[in-house]
Order: C-alpha cells, then structure tokens, then sequence
C-alpha cells in the first residue's frame, strides 16, 4: 500500500506547533499528532506501508488519515509532492486569520463609526505598505485574511490587493462592507479569480438603516448587495447595532434579511466610542434593556420559523437553524483549567490589523481611548514576526484566567468566573482604558443578574413548541 499527500494540503509549521496541515482550498490550518506527521513523511508514493518496518502506529495513522482525504491511495513512484506542499516552519506564534483594515476611509457617515471613518481619523496606507502587509501575513504563516476598512471596496487598487493575496496562497474568507459598491462587475472578478468569500454587510433595521448610516438610500443599497450576492452564489452575513429608535425592528429586520438569502446575523449594542458620542442622546441602551429586548425575542425567533441559519443575539444567545435545540448562553464557556484557559479563544486565533498598521487584539480596540491602545505595536515599526513572537500583543492575546483572577481579587472569589472566563476586553477597556484585564461588567451582569435561567426557561419553552409546531423529521 502506497500513499500520497492529497495536493489539497500543505506540511507547515509554527512555535509550538509544530504539526499543522494547511487546506489550501479554505487556509484553514489542521494540527496533528506526531505520529501522523510521521505517516505523511513516509507517504511519497516510495514507501510501502505494508512492509513489516513501518509500525502499526504509523501505518493506523496513515489510514486515519486518508479516512480524511489527507492520505490518497497511489501507485509506486506517483507521490511526489510540490516544493509548495514541502514543510515549512514559521518562526512566530500561529495565528490562523488576520482582519484587516485596507482603508480608514469610508463613503458612508454612520452615526455610531467607532473608529471616525467618515473623517479618515486613520487614514489610508499607500499600495506598497498594502502589498508589504501581504507578504508580512504570508512570511507569518496567515492562510487567511478578512478584508474591512473604513469601506474596503472604495480602495482603487482592490482587485489587485486581492490578486496579490491569492498570489501568495492567502485565502480572502469574508468582505466586511456597507453594500454601496458591491456590483455584479465587482462579483464577477471575484468569481474570475476563484474566489467565493463571504461578504458581510451592516444593515441597522428596518426603516432606520439610512438615519443610523448617513446617507440616504443606504438600506436600498445594502438589500441589493444582498440580492446581488445571492444571484452570484456568495455567502452573506450581517451585522447590527440596536439602539431605543430601533429596538422595535428586530423582528422585522431578521425576518427580511431571511428573504434576502441572508445566513447570520450578529447583533450588538451600539458602540458609544467616536462619533456616537455626538449622538448619545438618540438612544444609547443600558446592558439590562438590551438583554430584555433579547429574551423577548427568541421566542419570536422561533415562532418565525428560524428565518436565517444563524442568529448570535450579542453573545447573550445563539442558535443554528440545523440544531434549533441546541441553543447557546455563555454558562457554556466553561473553564476547566484557568492556567491553560486563555481569556478569548477568538483574539488567540486572530489578529487584527488596524487601517494604519497597529496590531491588536480585536477591531474593538481601533475605537478605544489612545492610552488603551499606546503599547501595542505597529507592523510597519517592528513587523508583523516580531508582533507575533514577543511583543505586548503576544503578552496580551496570551493572558489565562489565572491572570485574570490575579488581577482582580473580587472575580477570583466569585462563583461564575470560570464561566464568564473574564468577558470582553474590548469592553473592560471601554470601562477602563489603563486596565486590559479589568473586569467586564457587561458579561458580569448576565451571570449576577440572573439571566441565564431565564434564557434557559424562555428558549427551552420556545423550543417545545417550535418542533411540536414543525416536526423532528431531518
């Protein structure tokens, strides 16, 4: 028996993990065992598997493998592999997907821009510092990028960003975008380069999109991108913020988004950084009013059917449409090993990089005071390597929940730190810019305010009556 390496797949390698498997197709990056990484080396199409000197460990590795399409069946001599599939170490800490700011421009002027676009506060990099932030991922090891701003289609050299991305084996997994420019041209390039990204459009309620964005015919323009994208074959996503003069459109929103072929949406409070701050007066919500107005609506989500495949009501609750059972609150978060534990799996695994160069933890901290985000280090001073061997970035996407309880004796002592794990850094610094393991009292309060068993009784009583409603047939 002889094996290849399926084409698909890359042998790479980074600090600490040093057995990963890249799916050139997706970037997603896959860690493996030893013993595997011992079957791939032997599976060159040169080496029988069935000789009595390859162990039984590694020849049930191999077989486990090919189960996963990693390991195909060949004939001698038909396994040799490209120099591009050939192991590869990367001399930094693995991150498996970089969010990139391509601009800090916009051409919208959204009320509640945390990061000020519609003034450029941070302006826009040159096409050369672009295409050096393209080989800083790529000499990283990052197989994966999403492409945000500003508004990241405004950029005149967009195609070629994406050219120089694909180039270099970088797979774009998602547009973050206001819909304005997303035309059937713009689709067809991408369709043209093989790339079937997600695209991802903010869209703030029904009848309240064009106030909250600035401009008028906004929401025109987002419901066409989505209708554009659906007759295209692209994947969309939205994002909204929910504020008192939208509060009552939830449902309304989710239920047309669902008719327009929409599959997410992920919804939050409105930011109270940049240029909301002029606008506060126009409803900024208390956490106790907005998870309210969450509780009030997952029974209506179900009684409408699950009209989009998944719903993430601000990380109070989410539920895929495939598993309307299996319903989610962040009791599940729970931590086992507060050592071991870092305090968001999500900045352990991506790196935002902001639209001048700064990396940090995540897009939240763009819109942070000054102070929150002066240690943190800028690719263009130092390069991306060096943010991600030893820098503060490290030392902070790094922290445990032990560091966590360290800093702060109140939580160390309470009974759900294991479960809300620390909450949101994003919002600890928003309450206090000077303190990144500051608490975050948002998340505190579902836990301390009793909200939890009532999400349990009100989507487990929603869930009753949606399958006696629907059936359990598959």
């Amino acid at each position: 028996m002889f094996y290849r390496l399926n084409p698909r797949f890359l042998l790479r390698g980074w600090q600490r993990l040093p057995y990963g498997l890249v799916d050139r197709e997706t970037g997603v990056v896959s860690f493996v065992y030893k013993r595997h990484f011992d079957a791939i080396n032997f599976a060159t199409g040169t080496i029988d598997f069935d000789l009595p000197l390859i162990s039984p460990e590694v020849c049930k590795a191999a077989e486990e493998l090919a189960s996963f399409g990693v390991l195909e069946p060949c004939k001698r001599g038909e396994g040799a592999r490209s120099p591009e599939q050939e192991y590869r170490f990367f001399d930094n800490r693995f991150i498996q997907c970089a969010h990139w700011s391509i601009t800090g421009k916009c051409n919208f002027r959204c009320k509640h821009c945390f990061m000020s676009a519609p003034d450029a506060k941070f302006g826009e990099i040159s096409h050369e510092q672009a295409l050096d932030v393209i080989d800083q991922l790529a000499e990283c090891g990052i197989y994966q990028v999403e492409l945000t701003g500003g508004e990241p289609l405004i950029r005149s050299d967009f195609m070629e960003l994406v050219d120089a991305l694909r180039e270099k084996g970088i797979v774009i997994t998602n547009i973050y975008t206001n819909g304005a420019l997303v035309t059937d041209k713009l689709l067809d390039e991408l369709e043209a380069r093989g790339v079937r990204c997600a695209f991802t459009l903010s869209f703030d309620g029904v009848g309240w999109h064009d106030w909250m964005r600035g401009i008028p015919g906004a929401e025109a323009m987002a419901r066409k991108a989505f209708e554009r994208c659906r007759a295209h074959g692209f994947p969309t996503a939205a994002a909204m913020v929910i504020f008192d003069k939208n509060k009552d459109v939830l449902r309304e929103t989710v239920r047309e988004l669902g008719e327009l072929g929409v599959q997410s949406i992920k919804t939050n409070p409105v930011a109270t950084e940049g240029e909301w701050e002029e606008h506060e007066d126009d409803g900024t919500l208390t956490m106790d009013e907005m998870y309210q107005i969450y509780l009030d609506y997952i029974p209506q989500f179900y009684e409408d059917g699950l009209p989009i495949n998944f719903l993430d009501l601000g990380g109070f609750f989410n539920v895929s449409r495939a598993y309307p059972e299996r319903f989610w609150v962040p009791v599940e978060h729970h931590c086992t090993d507060p050592e071991r534990t870092c305090l968001c799996t999500s900045v352990r695994n991506q790196v935002y990089i902001s639209a001048d160069g700064q990396a940090l933890p995540c897009m939240a901290l763009a819109g942070s005071a000054d102070v929150a985000r002066k240690d943190f280090p800028n690719i263009f001073d130092i390069g991306l390597k060096a943010c991600l061997t030893d820098s503060h970035y490290m030392k902070c996407i790094d922290y445990r929940v032990s560091d966590f309880a360290a800093a702060n004796p109140e939580c160390a002592e309470c009974e759900y730190l294991l479960s809300c794990i620390g909450g949101c850094r994003g919002a600890a610094l928003d309450e206090d810019p000077t303190f990144y393991l500051g608490p975050d009292h948002a998340t505190c309060g579902i836990f301390k305010g009793g909200w939890i068993p009532r999400i349990n009784e009100v989507a487990s009583a929603a869930v009753e009556r949606y399958l006696a409603g629907v059936g359990t047939e598959s």
